[in-house]
């Protein structure tokens, strides 16, 4: 059950994800998002800790104290910020990289996604935001980056879908 419920929930979320893509400006780029998900590092994890009301991620960070899943998939996927880090010879520290405008739009994308799929008939559109701000305790981000997706959050709950993907559209830079 595990199998084919997993196998539904990231194929669910994919194509939702390619859906708001295509209405953000970026149809193309949405449809290679998360095809690592669908690779035998990440999908057999996603298996054997899948719950269907949240990321297996989750699950298996609590059983090990950390998710090999998530690390592969966060190294391959530009579309998270933890992708944007980098090391800073001068400072000898890692620190948050301004992300490209294309992968913030996927990142918002996945973030309504994942709380649809997730939320089901429960979802509202406040629910990507509350779920950005509960995590944002030691997050490395970078302060333009993460200013752009609390902004576009916040549209999604004050202003709804129609608006902000208008706005996505409209966006050049950031």
């Amino acid at each position: 059950m595990n199998l084919i419920g997993h196998f539904r929930t990231i194929t669910r979320h994919r194509h939702a994800v390619i859906r708001h893509c295509a209405k953000a400006g970026i149809f193309w780029q949405g449809l290679g998002h998360d095809l690592s998900k669908y690779g035998p590092a990440e999908f057999w994890r996603g298996v054997k800790y899948y719950q269907g009301t949240r990321s297996p991620n989750v699950q298996e960070r609590l059983e090990k104290g950390y998710s090999a899943a998530w690390l592969h998939h966060k190294g391959r996927n530009r579309h998270h910020y933890e992708y944007w880090t980098d090391y800073d010879a001068k400072k000898r520290v890692v620190v948050a990289v301004k992300m490209p405008l294309r992968y913030v739009k996927e990142m918002f994308c996945d973030r309504v996604a994942a709380s649809k799929i997730y939320k089901g008939k429960d979802y509202s559109p406040a629910h990507p935001l509350e779920y950005y701000r509960g995590g944002m305790d030691g997050r490395l981000i970078h302060p333009e980056t993460a200013a752009l997706l609390e902004k576009l959050l916040v549209m999604l709950r004050d202003e709804g879908e129609e608006a902000v993907f208008a706005h996505l559209r409209g966006l050049t830079d950031y």
